[in-house]
């Protein structure tokens, strides 16, 4: 089950999410040469990506920014440029540009933390947008909660697609990085899901005084908990393939 869209277009074109969105895909293309070297990558993630141990020493502590445009491979990239694209723009119109991206590099420097706090002398390197991005997630179910998310459900064979509001979709997706944090040990490397859990605490946390200055509760109830623009209707356009039908 992963988001696909939503229906709340912002009512400004969202620019820093655009330069986040082209910096995640530069520095990933950049690095491609590097793919089939692992001496060489291995070399480049000690520089650049977040190694627990290390920052827990004091030293690289460059890399709680720099490994927040560091990307594993595409599909690592995609999930996160997708859930960016889908909620950050939202987020970017009712902050404004410079201080959204203040917030999305807050959101990703306290889940970098909050992961070596929770295994601080692992040796694994980690990277990625997720945290930063968990940030966004958490600020975006603080201010449109009862917003109407696309999601595509994937069982075996069935998939669908439909809405939901925002505060099931975004709760259960931080469920489930309290179960995987809860059933994995950090210190062996694979998911970050306290990193997740961490950047999305952070990111709502942040995002309560502006919460507090459109009102608080009286926001939710002048917006009916969604963005204060009209929801975009989709519809699946019609086929110009000619049915023929059965005799």
């Amino acid at each position: 089950m992963f988001p696909i869209r939503d229906h709340n277009p912002s009512g400004r074109a969202p620019y820093v999410v655009y330069v986040l969105m082209a910096a995640n895909i530069l520095v990933f293309l950049l690095g491609l040469p590097m793919m089939g070297d692992d001496r060489v990558l291995w070399a480049f993630y000690d520089d650049w990506a977040i190694v627990p141990a290390e920052v827990s020493r004091g030293i690289d502590l460059h890399t709680i920014v720099t490994s927040m445009f560091l990307h594993g491979g595409f599909m690592h990239l995609a999930g996160n440029m997708l859930f960016l694209w889908i909620f950050g723009d939202n987020l970017e119109d009712e902050m404004g540009h410079i201080w959204f991206l203040l917030f999305y590099l807050a959101s990703g420097i306290g889940a970098g933390v909050i992961h070596v706090m929770a295994a601080p002398w692992s040796e694994v390197p980690t990277i990625g947008a997720s945290g930063a991005i968990a940030g966004v997630m958490g600020g975006y179910l603080l201010l449109y909660p009862k917003a109407k998310v696309d999601i595509l459900l994937i069982f075996i064979v069935f998939f669908k697609i439909f809405p939901v509001p925002a505060w099931i979709m975004l709760g259960l997706w931080l469920g489930l990085q309290f179960l995987g944090g809860v059933a994995s040990n950090p210190d062996e490397g694979g998911v970050a899901y306290w990193a997740h859990a961490g950047g999305f605490f952070v990111g709502l946390v942040l995002t309560i005084p502006l919460w507090l200055r459109r009102g608080g509760q009286r926001y939710w109830s002048q917006t009916f908990g969604h963005p204060p623009h009209p929801d975009a209707e989709y519809k699946f356009a019609r086929s110009s393939v000619p049915k023929v039908p059965r005799r």
